[in-house]
C-alpha cells in the first residue's frame, strides 16, 4: 500500500444490504415484487407513471428509516483518514455513504433523494413522495421524476470517472454483481491502465476473474478489516 496513492472504489448493492436495502434484483428478475421493466426504465413510466412513482415514492420513504452499517463507516473512515486521491463511485440510490460522512462520493445511477424536472431539467434535494405531481421549485411544472438513472439511460459522470480512473494506482469494488455495464466495466479500464484490482464481495462476482484479489465475506466485515489496513499502511 505504500506504492499506492490514488484510489477509486466501486460500490454495489451488497454494500448497503445489511442496512436492510434490497439488492437490485432478486430470484425471478424480480425487485419487490416488480418486474424491473415496469418500474426501472423510460418506457414503464411513460407507459404508468403512477405505478412508476409509487414504487420510488415507497423506496425514497422506505431509505430515510435505515441506517449506515459498518462498511459505510469504514469507508467514511477512510475517505477522512486518506491523503491521495480517492473517489467512491457507487451504483446505490441510497444516502448511506453520505450519512457515514463520505464526502468523496459520485452517484452514477442517480440519487432517491433528488428529483429531476423534465421540463426545465433542474435537480433539487427531495425526500418527499411525487405521486401527487408536485411543482418544480426552479420552475413551477408538474414535471418531476425519480432522479435515478433507468435502463437505457446513460449512468452520471462517467468522464469524472475515467478521468478518477485514468491515475487510479488501485481500483476496489465492493458488494457488486457484476452484471451491470458500464459499471462492471470499470475494472477492465483499470488494469488496461495498470492500476491493481482488489474485490470485496458475499460471493464471487461476474467479473471475478478480472481482479488480482478477490476476498470474499459479509461486507461489514470484511471491508473495515481492509480499510484498517491500507490506514496501517
Amino acid at each position: 500500500m505504500n506504492r499506492v496513492r490514488n484510489i477509486v472504489i466501486l460500490t454495489g448493492a451488497g454494500v448497503s444490504a445489511e442496512s436492510g436495502i434490497d439488492t437490485f434484483r432478486s430470484a425471478g428478475g424480480l425487485w419487490e415484487q416488480h418486474r424491473v421493466e415496469d418500474v426501472a426504465t423510460p418506457e414503464a413510466f411513460a407507459r404508468d407513471p403512477d405505478l412508476v412513482l409509487r414504487f420510488y415514492d415507497m423506496r425514497r420513504a422506505a431509505i430515510q428509516e435505515k441506517t449506515p452499517n459498518a462498511a459505510h463507516e469504514a469507508l467514511a473512515r477512510l475517505d477522512a483518514a486518506w491523503p491521495g486521491g480517492l473517489l467512491i463511485v457507487t451504483q446505490n440510490v441510497d444516502d448511506l455513504h453520505e450519512r457515514a460522512g463520505a464526502r468523496r462520493v459520485l452517484h452514477m445511477h442517480g440519487e432517491h433523494l433528488n428529483a429531476w424536472c423534465v421540463a426545465c431539467d433542474a435537480r433539487a434535494r427531495w425526500r418527499d413522495a411525487l405521486i401527487d405531481r408536485p411543482p418544480c421549485p426552479a420552475c413551477g411544472a408538474r414535471a418531476l421524476r425519480p432522479d435515478v438513472v433507468w435502463f437505457g439511460e446513460m449512468p452520471y459522470g462517467m468522464d469524472a470517472i475515467h478521468a478518477a480512473l485514468r491515475d487510479a494506482d488501485l481500483f476496489v469494488s465492493i458488494g457488486t454483481s457484476g452484471a451491470v455495464y458500464p459499471a462492471a466495466g470499470l475494472v477492465r479500464h483499470a488494469r488496461d491502465i495498470g492500476a491493481r484490482t482488489l474485490e470485496l464481495n458475499l460471493e464471487p462476482s461476474q467479473g471475478s476473474a478480472w481482479f488480482h484479489e478477490s476476498r470474499l465475506g459479509a461486507a461489514s466485515a470484511i471491508v473495515p478489516a481492509w480499510v484498517d489496513e491500507v490506514l496501517a499502511g
